[in-house]
C-alpha cells in the first residue's frame, strides 16, 4: 500500500480515533449530517477520507486531525495531575472531552501548587522518551525562595545534593540567580518533589515554583493559565533540544 493510500481512512474510524465517542456514536453523527469534511457534509461512515491536513467540523465544532496527541498545557496552581485527585480538582477537567476520550496522559507530573509547562500525550513511547533521565532533557524551573539565596547554596545545587530516599546525589545541570530570592534551575531527572527537596537540602525553601521550559521549548507567552495548544513539528524538535 502506498503512503498516500495509508492516509485514506474511513470517516467513522477517524472520528473514533479523535475521541468523539464510540464507533456507533461516531457513525450516528455522520449519518445525521452532523459531520463536515473541509466544509462538505459527509453522510457515509465508510467514506474514505485523506487524513493529511484534515479539518473536521462536528456538530459545529472545528477539529484538526492529529494521529497522535501532543499537547502543551499551562498548568494553574491548585490543580492535581491525576484522574483520582485527593484535595484539588484535576487538570483533566480543563481539557476537552475528545482528548480525555482518546486517553491523553500527563507527561510526568507537577505538584498541585506548581505552575507552568505541562506536556500531555496519548503516545506511550513519547511519554517514556520525555521522562527518562537517559535522554538528558532539561526541565527549566523558576524558583522563588523564602530566604535569600547564597552562592554556597547555588554551588551545592550544582555539585549535587543527597535526598533522604536515595543515596545517589541529584544536581542542577544549570542554576543561575535572577534576584536575591529567585533562581532559574535546570534538572534532567523527575524525582518526587525534587526541586523543593533540593532547596530544602541546601538550607532554603521553595515559596513558588514555575516550569518555564522543557528542552528548547518554552511555554508560549500567549498561552493563558488553564489553556492548551497542539505541539507543532518544530515544537517537538525543540523539546528534544534540537533546532
Amino acid at each position: 500500500m502506498s503512503a498516500k493510500n495509508k492516509k485514506l481512512i474511513p470517516l467513522e474510524k477517524i472520528l473514533f480515533s479523535q475521541g468523539f465517542g464510540t464507533r456507533r456514536h461516531c457513525s450516528n453523527l455522520i449519518m445525521a449530517d452532523l459531520v463536515q469534511v473541509d466544509g462538505e457534509i459527509i453522510d457515509d461512515p465508510d467514506r474514505l477520507i485523506n487524513s493529511e491536513g484534515l479539518i473536521l467540523t462536528i456538530e459545529g465544532e472545528t477539529w484538526a486531525f492529529h494521529e497522535k496527541a501532543y499537547v502543551a498545557f499551562n498548568k494553574p496552581t491548585n490543580y492535581e495531575c491525576s484522574h483520582k485527585t485527593k484535595h484539588h480538582p484535576s487538570v483533566y477537567h480543563l481539557l476537552p472531552a475528545q482528548l480525555i476520550e482518546r486517553g491523553i496522559q500527563c507527561v510526568g507530573r507537577l505538584d498541585q501548587d506548581t505552575t507552568g509547562l505541562l506536556l500531555m500525550s496519548d503516545d506511550g513511547q513519547f511519554i517514556h522518551q520525555m521522562t527518562t533521565p537517559k535522554k538528558n532533557i532539561g526541565k527549566i524551573y523558576e524558583v522563588t525562595t523564602t530566604d535569600i539565596i547564597t552562592s554556597g547554596q547555588i554551588n551545592h545545587l550544582l555539585s549535587g545534593v543527597v535526598l533522604d530516599d536515595d543515596p545517589k546525589p541529584c544536581f542542577a545541570t544549570q542554576c543561575h540567580q535572577e534576584d536575591e530570592k529567585k533562581l532559574v534551575l535546570t534538572i534532567v531527572e523527575g524525582r518526587y518533589h525534587q526541586v523543593k527537596r533540593m532547596l530544602a537540602a541546601v538550607g532554603n525553601h521553595v515559596e513558588k515554583l514555575h516550569r518555564r521550559a522543557i528542552g528548547n521549548y518554552e511555554l508560549p507567552t500567549d498561552l493563558k493559565e488553564g489553556h492548551w495548544t497542539w505541539l507543532t513539528a518544530e515544537n517537538m524538535k525543540a523539546l528534544f533540544g534540537k533546532d
